[in-house]
């Protein structure tokens, strides 16, 4: 019996959680997010995102041996906001 085998991978600021998940062949990245059962910490609200090796992909998408699925979490603060703020109290160089 061929099978696939993939890791879904769900990271906090200070913990990492890794789930080995054996597959049939053609299954998708939310089948194996809902094998993995890391959904159940987030929190009910949230849309999560995924990526696999650090590329964004669709829940549809059709997974390969070894494939690494990354469920991507919201961020806290948007980037450009924070870095203007971080521009606005470091002094100007000239």
């Amino acid at each position: 019996m061929v099978v696939l085998t993939v890791e879904v991978v769900y990271a906090l600021a200070h913990e990492q959680t890794i789930v080995r998940v054996v597959l049939a062949p053609g299954s998708t990245v939310e089948s194996a997010v809902e094998r993995s059962g890391l959904l159940r910490r987030l929190p009910p609200e949230a849309r999560p995102r995924f990526g696999i090796f650090g590329c964004r992909v669709a829940p549809e998408h059709r997974l390969t041996e070894g494939d690494r699925i990354e469920i991507y979490r919201p961020l806290q603060v948007d980037p450009r906001a924070s870095r203007r703020a971080r521009a606005k109290r470091v002094p100007q160089r000239r």
